[in-house]
């Protein structure tokens, strides 16, 4: 079992009152996407979102792709993001997780190893980068899921969905 297959087990053990996964995606999207924007995601990211196209775990989100998710599919999230906001993204910041007020995780693409991993940052819209460093909060998109999707909540939920 490798790594991702890993993760998974462990998400899959959050009751569905507390977790939501999106249906596989069978068709050619993500495909579509990575050449609209000239961009290769990492393997990792596209076999999670293959396997579900969207996760929803109290309050923390992963995007999904696709006409069900209106304005905050991924494609929709990243052209807003570098296109029509005052303080665009970087184009090799790719948006995956909004946290409710404006600010995204992203992967940052400028670092990608191969087609393995890169290391996911910290967007915040309201800062202006060109005096700060934008953070760099997580390794890769594994170790992203392990700590803020699954680990966060694991500090204060059971896997029934009953708090701590």
């Amino acid at each position: 079992m490798n790594k991702v297959d890993n993760i998974l087990e462990r998400l899959y053990k959050f009751s569905p009152n507390i977790l939501q996964l999106g249906k596989a995606i069978a068709d050619d999207r993500l495909e579509i996407l990575q050449s609209n924007i000239s961009i290769n995601l990492p393997n990792d990211f596209v076999y999670l979102l293959k396997k579900h196209n969207g996760i929803f775990l109290c309050g923390v989100e992963i995007l999904g792709l696709g006409m069900d998710f209106g304005k905050s599919s991924l494609d929709k999230v990243y052209q807003f993001e570098h296109f029509e906001v005052n303080n665009p993204m970087p184009l090799e910041y790719f948006p995956f997780s909004p946290d409710g007020m404006g600010n995204h995780y992203c992967l940052d693409l400028s670092k990608k190893e191969g087609n393995d991993s890169c290391p996911i940052v910290f967007w915040q819209w309201d800062v202006d980068y060109q005096l700060n460093e934008v953070e760099t909060c997580n390794s890769d998109f594994l170790d992203w899921m392990e700590e803020v999707l699954i680990g966060w909540t694991e500090n204060d939920y059971n896997y029934d969905g009953s708090e701590k």
